[in-house]
């Protein structure tokens, strides 16, 4: 079993950045405004960020392209210590459902997402070997749905392939989940109520159909 606690290596890393009065750069991978508030929040405290969105699992594209506008219109808004950027990635489909093939019927948090991360993981290393940065991470370890264990794994193995060096981190922590929803509410940022492929997208109506029609028997 993975015992790590990654939380608390993020704060060890961060640490010693103030006393060494460092400010890395960090390439940020974001899957939506609401998830990476607080991780902007807290990491602009101690890095130079570039919010890299790089999503190609979003669907339907009027979907895709209403996270784009509320990300940018996040970081314009939030007073970051440090400057925040933005870098788009390409909106690549068509690689997206190649990791998936085979996979369409899995639920959430199995094979596909597995798959899914490795995309987005390894797109975002790459981007931050091009980049010249300090760090790469991702916003996805503040949500209950995703396994902070596995997303830290992946991050370890692309930064590896790619020789750039991966921040750990577990978002949720701290009450970091909690955090982001305050920060949503109060930027107006727009939530959606799934995770943003078109099978977990189904999968959150079937959901919602199935709640309903209990209601409707009691």
């Amino acid at each position: 079993m993975n015992r790590r606690n990654y939380h608390k290596e993020l704060e060890k890393i961060t640490a010693a950045l103030e006393e060494e009065g460092k400010v890395p750069s960090l390439l940020l991978h974001s899957c939506c405004a609401p998830c990476s508030s607080y991780c902007i929040e807290y990491l602009s405290q101690f890095f130079h960020v570039t919010v890299f969105y790089y999503n190609p699992n979003i669907y339907p594209d009027e979907e895709y392209a209403h996270r784009v506008v509320e990300q940018q219109a996040f970081i314009r808004k939030f007073p970051a210590r440090y400057p925040v950027s933005f870098v788009e990635g390409d909106f690549e489909k068509d690689r997206f459902y190649e990791v998936a093939k085979g996979l369409e019927k899995e639920p959430e948090r199995g094979a596909r997402c597995t798959q899914c991360f490795h995309l987005r993981l390894g797109k975002t290393a790459q981007k931050a070997a091009e980049l010249g940065m300090d760090f790469f991470t991702t916003t996805l370890t503040i949500s209950p749905m995703k396994d902070a264990a596995l997303l830290n794994e992946i991050g370890e193995q692309e930064a590896t392939l790619h020789k750039v060096r991966w921040l750990p981190s577990d978002f949720k922590k701290n009450n970091g989940y909690l955090r982001s929803c305050q920060l949503s509410e109060e930027y107006g940022i727009y939530r959606q109520d799934y995770c943003g492929c078109v099978f977990s997208m189904r999968e959150r109506q079937e959901q919602k159909a199935a709640k309903a029609k209990e209601k409707e028997k009691n």
